[in-house]
């Protein structure tokens, strides 16, 4: 399969504007009409001129502000060619006044519909091998990692290691410990790097290391990698999870050559995101 074939979804955290105003900066770039539905999220939502549905929700995570100044833009599923709207809906909420800082973070969705168990599988062994240096070229602060986006839990790598998971259920009950029918959003399993809770609950798997970004090149570029970790676990036989040591001295061209080798992200089209 072709990067361009991953559909992705995005959600990303901002502050210091109200969620209206929020909204109304989306509509501007995709039409439609903003509606106020309220409810526990004070979801507001627009429903866009191609009939999709893009949220701004309240975040209580944010508590670095006060709470009618937390708002979470969700985007609805796109495709590869949609980027750039993506872009410039970023483009327009940076401009209304919101912010994002060290409290904020920004999740990737990715999913296709020919994924497998043993697709998962190798994705989580890659990002587990190099989870060492993602981290630092991602910029992830110590207060993110250890409470949003914690490294994947070794016992889940072993269970997967020594036993391919050949069915979801089994792939289930080696991420939980056990088999787990009816997942809840907030499941404690969720705040890490990679996110299977996501992909049991919706079909998609949730990337969570990325800090809060109104920079449309790097948001593109967040968005560019998770597609492409989900076609390389996708287009590999397997996966090793045995990580190298990590050397500060070496890690912005071992970081390089995994987007090239590994991800194939050489070329032009991904002249930025590198």
């Amino acid at each position: 399969m072709k990067l361009q074939e991953v559909k992705l979804g995005v959600e990303i955290e901002t502050v210091q504007k109200d969620r209206g105003t929020v909204a109304h900066a989306i509509q501007s770039v995709v039409g439609g009409e903003v509606v106020h539905v309220g409810g526990t999220c004070d979801a507001w939502e627009i429903r866009d001129s191609k009939n999709r549905l893009w949220m701004v929700v309240a975040d209580a995570s944010l508590t670095s502000v006060p709470a009618n100044l937390r708002a979470e833009v969700v985007s609805p599923i796109l495709g590869y060619d949609e980027i750039c709207e993506i872009q410039e809906v970023v483009r327009a909420v940076r401009k209304c006044g919101a912010t994002t800082g060290e409290c904020t973070g920004m999740h990737v969705h990715v999913s296709h519909p020919d994924i497998t168990p043993k697709a998962l599988a190798n994705l989580a062994k890659l990002i587990y091998k190099q989870q060492d240096i993602i981290y630092p070229a991602l910029g992830v602060n110590r207060h993110r990692m250890e409470r949003y986006c914690k490294p994947i839990d070794p016992i889940f790598i072993e269970r997967i290691t020594k036993n391919p998971p050949n069915s979801f259920k089994q792939l289930n009950i080696q991420w939980y410990g056990r088999y787990v029918e009816h997942p809840q959003r907030y499941s404690s399993t969720r705040y890490s790097i990679l996110n299977l809770n996501g992909y049991f609950l919706r079909s998609a798997v949730e990337l969570r290391a990325y800090s809060g970004c109104l920079h449309a090149g790097r948001v593109k570029a967040a968005i560019l990698l998770s597609m492409a970790l989900l076609a390389r676990a996708m287009n590999c036989r397997g996966a090793s999870a045995r990580k190298r040591e990590y050397d500060p001295a070496s890690a912005r061209y071992d970081m390089r050559v995994f987007l090239i080798s590994a991800l194939k992200m050489n070329g032009p089209t991904f002249k930025t995101a590198r």
